[in-house]
């Protein structure tokens, strides 16, 4: 079955066609490492790995390239405002290298705990300066920049179709010329923007380097351009991000390259997040107050819940999250765990596939996921599966395997509970008459028996040794 992917540029659902037919080419905007990823931020990442995985799922091999922002964000997305880390590191009295690194090592430990898969590459930009001012002569070169108050600028008349990914009205925006613009005097457009600061805007930084236009730092949007250049090449596959990205960092980053390469396109695929929103909105940093994965789990959550929440809302639909939305996708989850223990417990094992039913069961979670990745379809072909008395153990536990390579809920590496003895007579006698009741068919009371145990918090275990008890968590 062909994937197909939403692409940002075209507006549509595309066939997935890679460049090359044997490795896909997946660049990943990173974090940018001067505080901790609020959940709306793990959002995005956890949607990037459900579409590597998928990826890897429908044959095709990987090559994932995630960058380290650790210089050149400013706080305002329009070249104004402080350097993010110089922010921080003023507020904590910290070096701005200990900053990138402390936030650096928080993000992974989420990363990990969210059980994502490591990107191939993950490149920090303090290490690739010499890469971003290569780019930068190569567009000097080919008359794309001018320098103004020391500064390193692009120049958006330079180029013909500025704004194709977010549908900007380019020749609105040539009008946009000095008089309209409140902060910047240097750009000749008020959408310029840089590629090199100097010291000549913002003095001595903690992290500077020279450069042939003076000492200084690069711009926020020329790190990931010269880096994914430099490990997937002047044209590759798929780049993602958060829909934040498009009107500006995007944006920019596609004038650029292709500005540097002649190369069109220079990403075939564009893929966005949506928010995740709280009860005032967007989640965001800028609020002061925001959700992180550690304050999720000083509240009791897994990290786990909030992965299997996230699969129940399509990466492409706005989320709103409340911990009463949280608490449905614990249930939810646990109740999913619960039937894989209890098919591990009968000794269930994964079998090659053959039966009608169980193959159906896998032609329609395949297409689901590979129709621009439908995790919540896909959860209900799961759900499907496990209430299926039709399939046999062996079948379900087989699927529920095989669906987890895509999900990521670690279903595979579930423990089996040391069984507890149960002596609680009323719910024995309870447990007999139900099984008395089956043998009659008589299933209306047999059903009636079931709440009942389950009222007194017992679970009922159906099992090919006969019925047993395992009391609720």
């Amino acid at each position: 079955m062909p994937v197909s992917l939403y692409n940002t540029m075209s507006r549509s659902v595309e066939k997935f066609e890679p460049i090359d037919d044997k490795e896909v080419g997946l660049y990943t905007c990173g974090p940018t490492v001067y505080n901790y990823a609020h959940i709306g931020n793990l959002r995005t990442y956890l949607f990037e790995d459900l579409l590597k995985r998928a990826l890897v799922f429908s044959g095709y091999s990987v090559k994932h390239v995630m960058n380290i922002t650790d210089v050149g964000h400013l706080t305002g997305d329009g070249d104004e405002g402080e350097d993010k880390l110089e922010k921080m590191a003023q507020k904590t009295k910290r070096s701005v290298w200990d900053i990138a690194e402390y936030y650096s090592k928080a993000f992974f430990s989420d990363f990990n705990q969210l059980g994502m898969i490591a990107p191939d590459i993950t490149c920090k930009a303090t290490d690739h300066i010499p890469h971003m001012i290569a780019l930068i002569e190569r567009l000097e070169e080919r008359g794309h920049t001018y320098v103004s108050g020391g500064n390193v600028y692009f120049s958006i008349d330079s180029i013909d179709d500025y704004g194709k990914l977010a549908k900007l009205d380019l020749e609105s925006l040539r009008t946009a010329v000095r008089e309209d613009v409140t902060q910047d005097t240097n750009k000749k457009n008020s959408k310029d923007f840089v590629l090199w600061f100097t010291k000549s805007k913002f003095g001595e930084q903690s992290m500077m380097w020279d450069s042939p236009w003076g000492r200084g730092f690069p711009g926020w949007h020329i790190e990931c351009s010269a880096m994914s250049m430099h490990y997937l090449g002047e044209q590759f596959d798929i780049h993602c991000g958060g829909i934040d990205a498009i009107p500006v960092h995007h944006t920019n980053e596609i004038a650029q390259s292709e500005a540097a390469t002649g190369k069109k396109p220079w990403v075939k695929y564009w893929l966005h997040g949506e928010f995740l929103l709280d009860e005032t909105g967007k989640m965001s940093k800028s609020k002061g107050e925001f959700l992180t994965l550690e304050l999720l789990k000083k509240k009791g959550y897994a990290p786990m819940d909030y992965r299997f929440f996230c699969l129940g809302g399509h990466y492409r639909s706005q989320l709103k999250f409340s911990f009463a939305t949280l608490d449905t996708a614990v249930t939810a989850r646990k109740n999913v765990c619960d039937r894989v223990i209890a098919l591990k417990r009968e000794g269930s094992r994964a079998i090659e596939l053959k039966g009608r039913k169980a193959l159906d069961y896998k032609e329609a979670f395949t297409e689901h996921i590979q129709n621009d990745l439908n995790t919540p379809r896909c959860l209900a072909d799961l759900w499907g599966v496990l209430k299926d008395d039709e399939l046999s153990s062996d079948e379900k536990y087989s699927l529920v395997l095989i669906f987890d390579q895509v999900f990521g809920l670690g279903l595979a590496t579930l423990q089996v509970p040391e069984e507890k003895i149960i002596d609680d007579p009323e719910a024995l006698a309870l447990l007999k008459k139900r099984t008395e009741a089956k043998q009659a068919k008589d299933w209306a009371l047999a059903d009636r028996l079931r709440s009942e145990l389950d009222a007194l918090g017992y679970l009922v275990k159906d099992t090919a040794s006969g019925p047993s008890l395992e009391k609720k968590m």
